[in-house]
């Protein structure tokens, strides 16, 4: 019997040792370097604004604000259909992100992934603006 046991304690210390838990998954994220000049400016034309507002929605226009503003939702048919739409139609798109206060945490991540999956590199968080709120309220 006392062989088992051992037998037993062992392949259980082998087995605890040598097993590899879990690993966190952390989302990279480029973050730029503190000192950096003023970046070069980017063409209105070239850049999409999505709006994450309250019950999932996207709220997104092209160029400046006064452009008409359409919305989506998160889904392979909604918003991944159109950076993918967009991202072919704009060379050297870049995407603002900006949350509103009414936006859950989820949404700033779905749409991070979204830039991950769809391999769009030229993205950034921005500050939403009192205009842009008022802009959303619209909508709602």
């Amino acid at each position: 019997m006392t062989p088992m046991v051992d037998l037993a304690f062992l392949l259980l210390t082998f087995f605890v040792l040598t097993t590899s838990l879990n690993k966190n998954y952390v989302l990279p994220i480029a973050i730029p370097e503190q000192n950096v000049p003023d970046p070069p400016p980017i063409s209105a034309s070239k850049v999409l604004t999505l709006l994450l507002g309250e019950n999932d929605n996207i709220y997104w226009y092209q160029g400046y604000p006064d452009h008409p503003v359409s919305k989506t939702v998160f889904s392979s048919q909604g918003v991944r259909k159109l950076l993918q739409q967009k991202g072919k139609e704009i060379t050297h798109m870049t995407v603002l992100i900006k949350a509103s206060d009414k936006s859950r945490y989820k949404n700033v991540v779905d749409i991070v992934d979204e830039m991950t999956i769809l391999g769009i590199d030229r993205y950034a968080m921005v500050d939403i603006t009192p205009e842009e709120k008022t802009l959303i309220s619209k909508y709602q």
